[in-house]
């Protein structure tokens, strides 16, 4: 087996809870935080359903004590779910190790650029917005307030973002070059994204069914959520406590299509099988599959084959956690690392939402009830546009 990686914190701002207990809470009793539309200013609102965060702007803001005018709504889930990652870990930032952010997000500060377009372009106005506009700036605003800066980056490879931002802290933890990182991702809803996926004719007007024979697509969702990862000798040094490890991750590309996975899983497939050879695992050994699963007809085809192709007829226990949260997009990686950790803690698999048909072509069927199981290897797969397939696996400590 490779060299572990520990994982310290955790922290998690979604539409199922503003922090991890409240996530964890709402998830053990299969209750989902997507529904009507309260923030997003879209003429859709009465027509589809989302998973947004219950909280206002100016909430998140008295949430951070920050009321500065630059925040735009990804910065502030972001800083949030960051910060509560960092108090879960213990760390202290002036203990003279050397501490990273990796932050990813895919639609960066359009949330609010996208409300002054029209009078930037036509008038002249609201210029200074754009200083908030591109990705890494919600990445800048959370190092600023976690304080951190030995190394600050952001990740944006749509919605596979957070699990190569955890990736590349284990790979710079590994080569010496950080002793920890807080890694994971943010996106905020947005217009933008609202209408290129309803374009895109992938959007479920009620609530997702993934892995469901009659699905029709997705619930866009926005989100906040990190891990603090650590080498072994960075845990020793502070007298930490890891909750749980990283024993395995890949990265692959089937470069098939812009915005869809291969019939195959060819990309999918690669993902797994390279993150099981890096943890030593065998198929057998994994105990629960946090799915991507989407809801959109080509993801859960895609994925099942994949499934197939690496389990065959031994599927271990799986589900998809996106009828709770909806499809957080850069985030969604982060979010389900999370409850991935929180099912290893609590030997918890929390069930697929609004299943009730197999699909033809495979037969698989999800767990559809929150069901306790010992649990020591969690596979979380994330999928994402152009073909960005990444597989992480967690291991009990």
């Amino acid at each position: 087996m490779a060299q572990p990686i520990f994982i310290s914190g955790l922290g998690l701002i979604s539409a199922i809870g503003n922090n991890v207990s409240e996530a964890y809470a709402n998830l053990s009793q299969a209750k989902t935080g997507i529904g009507k539309v309260n923030y997003l200013k879209t003429r859709y609102k009465d027509e589809f359903v989302l998973g947004e965060v219950k909280l206002s702007n100016e909430q998140l803001m008295d949430l951070i004590g920050d009321h500065s005018p630059k925040l735009n709504r990804t910065s502030l889930l972001g800083i949030t779910a960051a910060k509560e990652a960092l108090k879960h870990s213990g760390i202290d930032l002036n203990d003279g190790l050397r501490t990273g952010l990796i932050s990813s997000t895919t639609v960066g500060g359009m949330c609010k650029t996208e409300l002054f377009f029209g009078e930037m372009v036509n008038e002249g106005k609201h210029l200074k917005v754009m200083d908030t506009h591109d990705a890494g700036e919600s990445t800048e605003e959370i190092a600023d307030h976690l304080g951190i800066k030995d190394f600050v980056t952001t990740i944006s490879t749509a919605c596979s973002s957070a699990a190569n931002a955890v990736m590349l802290g284990s790979r710079m933890i590994k080569h010496g070059m950080l002793d920890r990182v807080i890694v994971g991702g943010v996106d905020s809803l947005s217009k933008f994204t609202f209408n290129g996926f309803n374009t895109l004719m992938i959007l479920d007007k009620e609530w997702c069914k993934p892995f469901d024979e009659n699905r029709k697509g997705l619930n866009l969702g926005e989100a906040g959520a990190y891990l603090v990862i650590e080498s072994e000798t960075s845990l020793k040094k502070r007298n930490g406590k890891a909750i749980a490890k990283v024993v395995g991750y890949a990265n692959a590309n089937d470069a098939y299509h812009q915005t869809a996975s291969s019939p195959d899983g060819a990309g999918a497939t690669s993902a797994i099988q390279q993150a099981l050879e890096m943890s030593g695992l065998t198929p057998s050994q994994i105990d629960y599959i946090n799915m991507h699963g989407t809801g959109t007809p080509n993801n859960d085809q895609s994925e099942s084959k994949a499934t197939v192709n690496i389990f065959g007829n031994n599927i271990p226990k799986f589900s998809s956690t996106k009828a709770y949260t909806g499809h957080t997009l850069a985030a969604a990686a982060g979010v389900e690392a999370v409850i991935s950790i929180l099912s290893l803690q609590h030997n918890k698999i929390f069930p697929n939402l609004n299943f009730t048909t197999p699909l033809q072509e495979f037969g698989l069927v999800p767990v559809t009830k929150v069901t306790d199981q010992n649990l020591n290897n969690v596979l979380s797969n994330s999928f994402g546009f152009g073909g960005n397939c990444s597989s992480l696996i967690f291991s009990k400590v």
